[in-house]
């Protein structure tokens, strides 16, 4: 094999592991990606997940819930500010996805509770789910955990918070 072959089969090689590494999931039009959960801290009870949802459709939808088995509850919830304060808000009816838009789940946003852990979230493992979507439908997905110090944005400890 020449070495111009040889760079196309390397650089197919790269595209290929790339794209295996930045899983996307499909139902419907509804497009999901970027999947994570930070890992747990010694003790912590609860993690938040975060994803960025796409959809594509012309007409709007909207995330119903979440289900997991890596804890006794998954909720939809957002965080609320009030006279200075940060509160965590369970989202009540899904979180809503307009047609042609993308939504991200976020820290300080939107964002994923897992409620009493049935497990630590460890670097490098993944997290089974299931989310629901009105009119899309279900799909299977995994979270990534990342370390503890990943922090893409905003910061909230939500192992200490009540619910």
């Amino acid at each position: 094999m020449n070495i111009r072959k040889l760079a196309v089969v390397a650089a197919l090689g790269l595209c290929a592991a790339g794209s295996a590494w930045a899983k996307d999931y499909k139902v419907g039009q509804i497009e999901v990606d970027d999947l994570w959960v930070r890992a747990s801290a010694p003790g912590q009870a609860n993690g938040a997940g975060y994803m960025d949802i796409d959809n594509d459709a012309k007409t709007p939808d909207r995330l119903l819930s979440v289900v997991s088995n890596a804890a006794e509850r998954v909720e939809l919830h957002t965080v609320q500010t009030e006279n200075g304060v940060s509160k965590m808000r369970q989202v009540e009816g899904g979180i809503a996805l307009p047609a042609d838009t993308e939504v991200k789940l976020s820290p300080g946003g939107y964002h994923v509770m897992f409620i009493k852990l049935k497990a630590p979230f460890k670097d490098g493992d993944t997290v089974p789910a299931t989310l629901k979507f009105e009119k899309a439908g279900e799909v299977a997905v995994q979270f990534k955990v990342k370390p503890a110090s990943h922090n893409p944005g905003m910061s909230h400890d939500h192992g200490a918070m009540k619910h």
